[in-house]
């Protein structure tokens, strides 16, 4: 139990970082899950790198 009362500010401070923290998550999912779909596509092919070939 806390010694002094929190504050009404940091419940809504608390409340607005918790909502930031989902939407960068989902962001981040979102993100994830694009570069799963397209690296698994059967047409993605890495770029050959420059020199590769022996030129």
């Amino acid at each position: 139990m806390s010694l002094t009362k929190q504050h009404e500010l940091h419940a809504r401070r608390k409340g607005r970082n918790v909502g930031l923290g989902l939407t960068l998550a989902a962001f981040v999912a979102i993100i994830m899950g694009l570069t799963v779909v397209k690296v698994t596509s059967p047409e993605f092919r890495m770029p050959a790198a420059e020199g590769a070939n022996g030129n």
